[in-house]
């Protein structure tokens, strides 16, 4: 927060604990002698009264506030100005010991990585292939994707839509244990440039055609021709001549059956038309390195199995 706002919390709070103690001062010690007299007279047994009366009859008594209650007051202060010293509240100032959530939760994530690190040392210098064999590693796999990655990809891994199936061998990326960590570690950002304004609405139906007949599907023969050589033209630098994609670049493959958005005539006029944009976020640094690697052979292992059926609108693996 900048300076003036920070003065002005500083201000306010300080006012506050001084008026709650200026206020319990004012009310012990009244200067009025009648008020005073109403109070001996409580003290001795026979309660004041303010000289409010309601109803005819109903008097308010002046009866003073018991002095365990009051102390009970005057800790809470002390309390308050001793946590304002300690830890932040007053504005910028962070308190003398330099607490804060961001610090504490830090503290607490460095902890559980080094005893996590202190129960896999012995895996320390095991492949992620190799890692990928092990029952008890994987088990704590299991449930560090459950807790950062299935939100995504689903507890079963097989994804959604716009989210890569891990379940399968279908990889935009490579499919190899070190690709995979990179693409856990370090992230990933795949863009498909929209190409509606170059292509018009004709060039759009026949580059769909030409797509959609890639994976052995009928199109317009008459549609599917011309959609040939604009692909050739704007599309087989990153998706190949043959349409089968290019790893290193993360241009998923055309001619099979699996699709990260869905497979569709409508679904790829939308893509062609509107482009598409993925990020995959990088988890090296808020999940460290045994974390990473032990997510990293949970994926391999899961797309080496048998791979599920596939389902209604299946995903490129990422």
């Amino acid at each position: 927060m900048n300076t003036v706002t920070s003065y002005l919390i500083i201000t306010f709070t300080l006012l506050s604990v001084a008026g709650c103690g200026w206020l319990m001062w004012w009310t012990a010690h009244s200067k009025d002698p009648a008020a005073a007299t109403k109070a001996k007279s409580a003290a001795d047994g026979a309660p004041g009264k303010t000289g409010h009366v309601w109803d005819e009859d109903l008097e308010e008594y002046n009866n003073p506030m018991p002095r365990w209650w009051l102390g009970l007051f005057i800790l809470t202060m002390i309390f308050a100005l001793g946590y304002l010293v300690l830890y932040p509240g007053l504005g910028n100032f962070g308190g003398t010991l330099n607490w804060s959530q961001v610090s504490a939760h830090q503290a607490d994530k460095d902890k559980a990585l080094k005893l996590l690190d202190e129960q896999f040392a012995s895996l320390k210098e095991s492949s992620i292939a190799d890692l990928a064999k092990n029952d008890k590693a994987m088990s704590l796999a299991k449930n560090i994707f459950a807790a950062n990655c299935s939100t995504c990809h689903g507890s079963d891994a097989r994804g959604a839509r716009g989210f890569p199936n891990l379940a399968d061998n279908d990889w935009l990326h490579e499919g190899t244990p070190d690709a995979i960590y990179t693409t856990i570690a370090n992230g990933r950002h795949g863009v498909m440039p929209p190409l509606g304004a170059v292509l018009g609405q004709d060039g759009v139906n026949e580059v769909t055609s030409y797509v959609f007949q890639l994976s052995n599907r009928d199109a317009p023969k008459d549609w599917v021709a011309a959609g040939k050589t604009r692909f050739e033209t704007l599309c087989a630098a990153c998706h190949g001549v043959d349409g089968k994609g290019n790893r290193a670049l993360g241009a998923p493959n055309l001619t099979d059956s699996v699709w990260l958005y869905g497979g569709d005539l409508n679904t790829i006029t939308e893509t062609v038309t509107k482009g598409r944009e993925n990020q995959m976020p990088a988890h090296l640094e808020v999940l460290g390195e045994t974390k990473v690697r032990l997510l990293a052979a949970y994926v391999y292992r899961l797309s080496n199995q048998q791979p599920p059926e596939p389902l209604a609108a299946n995903t490129h693996g990422e």
